[in-house]
């Protein structure tokens, strides 16, 4: 069964920066969308960022974006999150999400197969 792994949270100032990683474990996830979403107290979970199998296809969040980037190393089968200008609106669970869909990038919660079990980022004001 397939699981996924993420790393990287932490606490951190506002304007600082931190890099999530989330990585499989058990079948590899080269051919699959991947995304991150975040969910906190006051607000469902919703797509921060995704990318296709190949990384041709990203998308953001209009809240994240010029501060995010999302990658993909499909060497080490690894999705990383990279989060500069952190605000403390941003702190939040960031979940890792992936659907056997290499080609399509969904932003819906219910579109992803498979998830992680989260990390905590927060952003002290």
């Amino acid at each position: 069964q397939v699981q996924l792994v993420e790393s990287g949270g932490g606490l951190v100032q506002t304007g600082g920066s931190l890099r999530l990683s989330c990585a499989p474990s058990g079948p590899p996830f080269a051919t699959r969308t991947m995304a991150w979403f975040r969910q906190s107290p006051i607000k469902e979970r919703a797509l921060v960022a995704g990318i296709n199998w190949s990384g041709g296809n990203i998308r953001y969040a209009d809240s994240v974006k010029g501060r995010f980037t999302i990658s993909r190393d499909c060497a080490n089968d690894t999705v990383y999150l990279h989060m500069d200008g952190l605000k403390p609106e941003d702190s939040a669970v960031y979940y890792c999400a992936a659907v056997d869909k290499p080609y399509s990038l969904p932003s819906s919660v219910a579109d992803y197969d498979y998830w992680g079990r989260g990390t905590q980022v927060t952003v002290s004001s």
